[in-house]
């Protein structure tokens, strides 16, 4: 039996006019997912536990059969693993990301215009964060880059708790009201002004600004944690698996559960990543022996965060067409298979950030497959059949059939 999880992070949405009033799930021509739903079981399962915040971090953790409420121990230090970046327990992890801030006058009047700097190129943010390193590194400091926008600050024998704010929640605003508070929040605002000083006038972003492109000009930090720990996933269910991700925090939920990670060329972590790669390196798992594959996609939150409708659309086509269709193609010849396709949380393009809205699933099973009386996949579609799942770390059981 071989299992295969394909997950569109922030796929679900709300109605938006420019779709003719349907969401994008609803607008967009995905038959092969249109024909799980009509053959496998469809419902709503609650991803995010009451209390906590709609991330990919607590939604990740839930649809892989983790309850967040017992192991979410923080964003940043998931995706920290994932690099190799070393925590001890006394550690603090926080998410930097390197971001473009529109500043006429003083740091604080600033405005968030992009966090993610145009999705600054690896190469690029490498060099940003060694020149940080040199400047703003010391014994208890350090910064560790990662793919992209995307990178981490290890705080040694950090404490106290503050309020961080995630950037893509406040595109468009003054940064003002969003600036670290709390404990030690003086340290963060200073290393945040500090770094605007150092990447303003880099050479990388006079390149960038010669092209047409944002300026890196600033990191952000939030997304603190300590050091997690995960039962490994094949103590849990008894399958072997892999995680086939573009983005640190999923590898880093895979590395914590024990599962393998496979890196795909050309994968991106937006709708220019390779979607069908991503499904033939899964088949590619499962065909050397593994039981269990989980591919996740960030295309659609990507756009759902940047006001992106068409492409938001066009990524759920792109993952029917190529991720869902040749997985499709290449399970056939199993003589039993299962596949459960679902986003961790929705990103309403209208909000340009996560809620926690319970979002639809599908769960097909070629032995077990029958009419399921639903036209389609999509959010209304998957309120018809009745099924709620309350606990969103239970789904993967379900799935799994334990």
């Amino acid at each position: 039996m071989k299992y295969a999880v394909v997950l569109g992070d922030g796929m679900a949405d709300y109605r938006m006019p420019r779709l003719g009033h349907r969401t994008p799930l609803q607008y967009a021509h995905k038959p092969n997912i249109d024909y799980l739903a009509a053959n496998g079981e469809i419902g709503i399962v609650r991803t995010i536990p009451e209390g906590l915040s709609p991330g990919s971090d607590t939604a990740n953790l839930s649809v892989m059969g983790y309850d967040p409420k017992k192991y979410y121990t923080g964003r940043s230090p998931l995706e920290a693993v994932s690099m190799g970046v070393e925590l001890t327990d006394t550690d603090l992890a926080f998410r930097c990301n390197l971001v473009t801030l529109d500043i006429d006058g003083d740091y604080e009047s600033a405005v968030m215009a992009d966090y993610s700097s145009d999705e600054i190129s690896t190469s690029e943010s490498a060099e940003l964060i060694d020149e940080l390193n040199r400047q703003l590194s010391s014994d208890t400091v350090r910064f560790h880059a990662g793919i992209s926008y995307r990178h981490c600050m290890v705080w040694h024998g950090g404490s106290g708790t503050r309020k961080l704010t995630p950037p893509h929640d406040i595109l468009g605003k003054r940064i003002a009201p969003y600036m670290p508070s709390g404990d030690n929040s003086d340290m963060f605002i200073g290393l945040m002004k500090k770094s605007h000083e150092i990447l303003a006038g880099h050479p990388v972003n006079k390149s960038r600004v010669s092209r047409g492109l944002r300026p890196a000009n600033s990191i952000w930090l939030w997304g603190e944690g300590r050091k997690p720990a995960l039962p490994g996933f094949a103590g849990k269910y008894g399958l072997s698996g892999s995680v086939i991700a573009a983005v640190d925090l999923i590898k880093g939920i895979g590395i914590c559960a024990g599962l393998d990670i496979v890196e795909v060329e050309g994968a991106t972590g937006n709708i220019n990543t390779n979607f069908r790669g991503k499904a033939e390196a899964a088949l590619k798992e499962l065909k050397n022996g593994k039981d269990f594959v989980y591919i996740h996609i960030e295309a659609p939150d990507e756009c759902g965060h940047r006001f992106e409708i068409e492409n938001k659309v066009k990524s759920i086509e792109l993952i029917d067409e190529l991720v869902v269709g040749t997985l499709l193609e290449g399970l056939a010849d199993y003589d039993d298979f299962g596949i459960m396709v679902l986003p961790d949380h929705p990103t309403p393009l209208s909000l340009r950030t996560h809620t926690a809205d319970p979002v639809p699933y599908v769960i097909y099973r070629k032995s077990c497959s029958k009419p399921s009386g639903v036209a389609g996949y999509d959010e209304f579609e998957a309120q018809k059949t009745g099924i709620f799942i309350e606990h969103g770390h239970k789904l993967m059981d379900r799935f799994l059939q334990k």
